[in-house]
């Protein structure tokens, strides 16, 4: 864990990676983020926790040793289970000190997740950070019981959650939107200079709904679409081939919408989740604002830092 306190006071932020071991890209994010300069003007506090669960980072797993999903355990308690008396150390001693958190998470293993920030959508001031985030996507995301996020809201703090690439690798663009994103968050809080140049500000889809398709058959997986396509009602996404056969099934999408989420393994069984989509009303308008994160998102950054940094392939 790293603080980092501004010359003049401020809002409380904590910045957190790996809640679930097996998601790296936040670790990466943070490492970056702390070598900024720009976090010399910094106004209030920045909590950094780039591992919050250890034991699953040495293990490489979503969990703890107990099987618990760190996740689902909050706000915890000290008598209670490993998970729980994790929970309740990170959420007393850091999240209830802060007046906003940013978690940062990947998909669960063998998926993959288009950059995007995931809040209440309803609640205008987290609405107002969510866009200023710039990931390519907005989604409004309901409370689960026992999340971090969940427990928070219920004592007044409130968290955004980053989810962008895939568990136990690194993607290098969901790395830099997520290094830019917090520190147009943290812009938006008045705790770091604004831009003079406000052209390359983006504006990110807006989506309420979002569904998994999963798979009506068992067999090998042939996409036809990638993460950040727009797609529209009926039109074919992908095949399911039979292995030991010459059948083919079709999968189509159910709605106007982008593919916020996909399955990166081609074997699938029946009632697989194997793509996300957000559902859409305006597909030119959306097509138009994901152009920026078709093309060259990896490119010359503000940040000299980031541009020094060598691009992982």
């Amino acid at each position: 864990m790293r603080v980092i306190r501004g010359k003049k006071d401020g809002p409380t932020v904590f910045i957190s990676a790996a809640i679930h071991g097996d998601e790296l890209n936040g670790i990466e994010i943070i490492r970056r983020l702390r070598k900024l300069n720009i976090l010399n003007k910094l106004k209030g506090t920045l909590i950094l926790v780039p591992i919050v669960n250890v034991y699953g980072i040495m293990n490489l797993s979503r969990y703890l040793p107990d099987r618990r999903d760190l996740n689902r355990s909050f706000p915890g308690s000290i008598k209670g289970s490993l998970a729980s008396r994790v929970a309740k150390i990170f959420f007393d001693e850091i999240v209830s000190r802060c007046n906003l958190g940013i978690d940062l998470h990947t998909a669960s293993i063998h998926k993959s997740n288009l950059p995007q920030v995931r809040t209440n959508i309803d609640n205008d001031y987290t609405f107002k950070l969510a866009k200023s985030f710039q990931a390519p996507v907005v989604l409004h995301s309901e409370l689960r019981d026992g999340s971090l996020r969940s427990v928070a809201q219920d004592s007044g703090i409130p968290i955004l959650l980053y989810e962008a690439g895939e568990a136990l690798r690194f993607d290098e663009v969901s790395i830099r939107i997520g290094v830019k994103g917090i520190v147009n968050v943290l812009r938006e809080m008045e705790m770091l200079p604004h831009l003079t140049n406000k052209k390359n500000i983006k504006t990110p889809i807006i989506t309420r709904n979002s569904t998994w398709i999963r798979s009506n058959e068992s067999g090998m997986l042939r996409t036809i679409k990638a993460l950040g396509d727009i797609v529209k009602k009926d039109e074919i996404i992908a095949y399911i081939d039979e292995p030991l056969g010459d059948d083919s099934f079709e999968i189509r999408a159910i709605f106007d919408g982008v593919i916020i989420g996909k399955s990166e393994i081609p074997l699938v069984q029946e009632g697989d989740a194997i793509f996300h989509i957000a559902k859409l009303k305006d597909l030119q308008s959306a097509e138009t604002k994901l152009e920026y994160f078709n093309e060259n998102i990896i490119g010359q950054s503000e940040f000299y830092e980031l541009n020094n940094e060598e691009i992982i392939e």
